[in-house]
């Protein structure tokens, strides 16, 4: 995978020298600061104290070598404190293929590092300008996840079939994501010493809207398996892990306001990890109802609702405290409110506060730190400056 990922740094590279000399080089980026704290809770850091670390530098590039086929990738470096990896990572890198390009069905090949178009804002929340907050519903967007559910290297495919009552988009993808060991520690536990992997995932979507209709509705299912791999001296046994997801989506756009939701039922299943033998699978359940207005041509303002359970058979956690682990790690729930001030054409603030009841999103997921994430109910709040190019 190392080796992987270093022919699709090389790949990407080779598209700059061209931006110069065709017009079907196109280059853009992005450059985002600001700043975040989160008392009671290690989401951002491990003091609480307000932090720089939500940074985000990014440069994408798009080849359109002949008419049906493009190459298409982006770098990015990124400090979010605790909630991911701080470094540079390549995000994706694929071709893109038009296998179909007739008036009423067209229907794309993606190879390489493809982007995870199955969820509504999965293929848009690596650039500020094109996701809704800084900081996503953390119930289906968890950031420690976030370069894990971005892209994948495999196949994927994209199309879409306009019909006199509709227009149905259909996507499926495979393929797997490297975890590095920064990425392991932030999932699993800091503790850990032997290496993650993620086998593959599958994924496929459906996304259907009517004629006139201003509402789209859509269906997704992922499947993914996970292994770990105990190093000679560990405190973590070898592991089998799988992750199922189904979700439903629904979006509604008007003129100056739009709702948007997505709803889950997540199966986790763990074998071994904490010990030899040990087994569990239970199903979490989550979504969030997001409601965004616009204004003025300029200012618009954000509202989200988002709600997680780890356990549908234990919604409140109430049998945690029987291993030692407080209720409030069974769940998480919280509100937010932001706006988004485009004060110029490559110009925007960004700025939202949380208030957060339970701490089942906060990293490490599967050995809890207790000793940070001591208190049930703890807030958020964030501003950023982005400017592209």
């Amino acid at each position: 995978m190392k080796n992987s990922r270093q022919f699709y740094l090389v790949m990407l590279l080779c598209l700059l020298p061209y931006s110069s000399q065709a017009d079907t080089v196109t280059v853009h980026g992005f450059i985002a600061q600001g700043l975040t704290q989160a008392k009671g809770s290690n989401a951002v850091n491990d003091d609480g104290k307000v932090s720089t670390a939500l940074t985000e530098l990014g440069v994408n590039a798009s080849w359109a070598i002949s008419s049906r086929l493009k190459l298409s990738g982006q770098l990015v470096y990124l400090n979010g404190g605790n909630r991911y990896p701080e470094g540079g990572r390549l995000d994706y890198l694929f071709l893109d293929i038009s296998v179909l390009d007739d008036f009423d069905h067209q229907l794309s090949l993606y190879l390489g590092r493809y982007k995870n178009q199955h969820w509504l804002y999965s293929s848009t929340r690596d650039v500020p300008f094109t996701r809704p907050s800084i900081i996503l519903p953390q119930s289906i967007y968890y950031d420690a996840f976030r370069d894990i559910a971005v892209a994948s290297d495999g196949v994927a495919v994209k199309g879409y079939i306009q019909r006199h009552s509709g227009e149905l988009e259909y996507n499926w993808s495979l393929g797997a994501t490297r975890i590095t060991s920064a990425q392991s520690q932030i999932l699993l536990s800091p503790l850990v010493q032997g290496q993650a992997k993620q086998k593959f995932v599958h994924q496929a979507s459906l996304f259907w809207q009517s004629v006139g209709s201003q509402a789209t509705y859509g269906v997704s299912l992922l499947d993914s398996d996970f292994t770990y791999g105990a190093a000679a001296l560990d405190f973590f046994s070898d592991a089998e892990l799988t992750v199922q997801r189904f979700m439903v989506t629904w979006r509604y756009q008007a003129e100056k306001w739009q709702l948007a939701a997505e709803l889950m039922q997540e199966r986790l299943s763990i074998r071994g990890f904490y010990q030899p033998a040990f087994q569990r699978d239970q199903k979490g359940q989550g979504g969030y109802l997001l409601g965004r207005y616009q204004l003025s041509a300029k200012l618009s303002a954000l509202i989200t609702f988002d709600y997680l359970t780890q356990n549908k058979d234990d919604k409140r956690g109430s049998s945690l405290p029987e291993i030692g682990i407080p209720a409030y790690f069974g769940y998480q729930q919280s509100i937010m409110f932001g706006v988004n001030y485009a004060f110029a054409h490559n110009w925007q603030w960004q700025a939202e506060h949380h208030w957060v009841d339970g701490t089942g999103r906060l990293s490490p997921s599967l050995i809890p730190d207790l000793a940070l994430n001591n208190q049930r109910y703890w807030q958020v709040w964030a501003l950023q400056l982005t400017y592209r190019f």
